[in-house]
């Protein structure tokens, strides 16, 4: 079966000034999968969205969503789109029933489609009993999903989701996965952008590593792990620097880093077979060993791997503010 794509992004640049937020980017994401940018703050991932949802003006490039041109038919792209944004945007004084009643009514839905689709949007969010509270009264979880409830409210081929976690206690966020994988299995196009290692590699059907504007790598998730080697062996000992010097005669060893206070290296092959074998060769050569740590490859040693560093928190991107939002909604 023939794979659609919903999304097609060419030669995406937007800056703020001189501050280049997004750096001719290019990619695609097909027609009912989970399709993430994962990067940290201030990677150009907001960017990338707001101008993707018509909330930012096209510069440079050309976007197509949904099959409509983003510059020349914003409207047909809003109608054929969902959006929850970082920020809370739920009016505190209505119900979640009139939330989505209320959003219902701006989209121009018939009564009748209105009421069904509320009930139904309720039941799938776990709010149902909910649905005469109002939202100053909601947890922080309960806001997220009726903020993703009231984005599906239209029934959108693409729901964009930024950062949809953040700031939520760990139970939660698994929660919350559970039902962005219940919307996307409606047959919701999910575009989802986290700082959240875990959260790409769970949900997601492909990933794309953004940092500072750029796309560095896109690829299924067991894909990019897979890139990186069979095993992830961490060494810490006496004599870090001729440990480096015998790993590198290894043919097993593909790369060797420093992390920490030890080594990492890199093997193609199974490194509960070769470990003993690091083991014995340092012995040998006079080596202490003091610590050992043997893994699999994770999206943290993946992110590491093709941008060189950690994971940061920075927070150079600026994003469009609520006001903004509301005034092009």
């Amino acid at each position: 079966m023939e794979e659609r794509t919903i999304i097609e992004v060419d030669g995406l640049v937007h800056r703020y000034g001189d501050f280049l937020a997004v750096d001719h980017i290019s990619f695609g994401v097909r027609e009912g999968e989970i399709f993430s940018f994962l990067g940290p703050n201030g990677a150009g991932k907001s960017t990338a969205i707001n101008v993707l949802t018509t909330l930012l003006p096209i510069q440079e490039g050309r976007v197509v969503v949904a099959g409509h041109d983003v510059s020349k038919n914003p409207a047909k792209v809003r109608e054929s789109i969902g959006i929850v944004f970082q920020e809370v945007t739920l009016d505190r004084d209505m119900t979640c029933r009139e939330i989505l009643e209320f959003h219902g009514r701006l989209y121009s839905m018939q009564r009748e489609e209105r009421r069904r689709r509320i009930d139904e949007l309720l039941e799938l969010v776990a709010l149902d009993h909910k649905r005469d509270t109002l939202t100053r009264h909601l947890s922080g979880g309960m806001k997220r999903r009726l903020e993703i409830a009231r984005g599906l409210m239209t029934r959108p081929r693409v729901l964009f989701l930024d950062e949809p976690t953040i700031g939520l206690d760990p139970q939660t966020r698994l929660k919350m996965w559970d039902y962005i994988k219940a919307v996307n299995e409606e047959g919701t196009t999910i575009f989802l952008t986290t700082h959240y290692m875990d959260e790409a590699d769970r949900l997601s059907d492909r990933v794309s590593i953004i940092d500072h504007g750029k796309i560095i790598t896109t690829g299924r998730s067991y894909e990019l792990k897979n890139m990186l080697g069979e095993d992830l062996v961490y060494l810490e000992t006496s004599d870090n620097s001729a440990t480096r010097a015998l790993l590198e005669q290894l043919e097993s060893v593909t790369r060797i880093s420093e992390k920490g206070h030890g080594l990492v290296a890199v093997v193609n092959s199974d490194g509960t077979r070769l470990l003993p074998h690091i083991m014995e060769t340092l012995g040998q050569n006079g080596i202490t060993l003091e610590t050992v740590n043997l893994k699999k490859p994770s999206m943290d040693d993946v992110f590491v791997h093709f941008t060189g560093k950690e994971l940061r928190d920075e927070g150079a991107e600026r994003p469009v503010t609520t006001a903004a939002r509301a005034g092009r909604r």
